[in-house]
């Protein structure tokens, strides 16, 4: 089990409800003051944040870790899913969106810091190794290796074939699908979501 941050949660009566509308105001701020570490002008949809946390088993012990959070659809869709708060390990860049996070799931681990420095950024919070990451960074404004750097820090906190899981707008994979180290698989396509977008799913055995 993950250990709490040293940053105090704020204490609510019932989680803050997510403003769909506020929540993509929020993103466009925060795209135009940090384009490349926002990445995306919006949030997850909601049908493409239950398809990334679909591949989260409940069952399974360990935190869960979620890159790049935002203002928490994913995070929702995994509470949603039956991760309780108390597993979630969420590392966020961007300070506004911490304190949003810190209100929204006050018994969650929220963490301000670089997910490309995911062993520094978690190293005296997890508890054991984690059964899942889900990732909603904007790689493709990283080098490549760069982001096989970030995959393999992942599956290092991971338990063996636990999943990376990351989503993306473009036609190729974020990050090869071609690797001996590691298997890929992907979703179909999510239409519904604006843009439509796909996940990919990378695990070490």
């Amino acid at each position: 089990m993950p250990r709490r941050s040293s940053a105090k949660a704020i204490a609510v009566p019932l989680r803050e409800q997510r403003d769909p509308l506020e929540d993509e105001a929020r993103f466009l701020r925060s795209w135009l003051e940090r384009p490349l570490v926002t990445g995306a002008v919006t949030p997850s949809g909601r049908l493409l944040a239950r398809t990334m946390a679909s591949y989260v088993d409940p069952r399974l012990t360990g935190p869960v870790i979620e890159l790049g959070p935002g203002t928490g659809p994913v995070t929702d869709a995994l509470v949603r899913r039956g991760i309780a708060q108390e597993r979630l390990v969420l590392l966020e860049y961007n300070p506004d969106f911490c304190e949003l996070l810190r209100r929204r799931f006050p018994r969650a681990t929220v963490l301000r810091g670089d997910a490309y420095d995911i062993q520094h950024a978690l190293r005296d919070v997890l508890g054991g190794p984690a059964c899942a990451t889900i990732s909603s960074l904007p790689l493709f404004t990283k080098p490549l290796e760069q982001r096989l750097d970030l995959l393999r820090a992942a599956h290092d906190l991971m338990h063996a074939n636990a999943p990376f899981v990351q989503f993306t707008y473009a036609v190729v994979p974020p990050i090869p699908a071609n690797s001996a180290t590691y298997t890929a698989s992907r979703s179909n396509k999510v239409w519904l979501n604006l843009p439509p977008a796909r996940v990919w799913v990378y695990r070490r055995p």
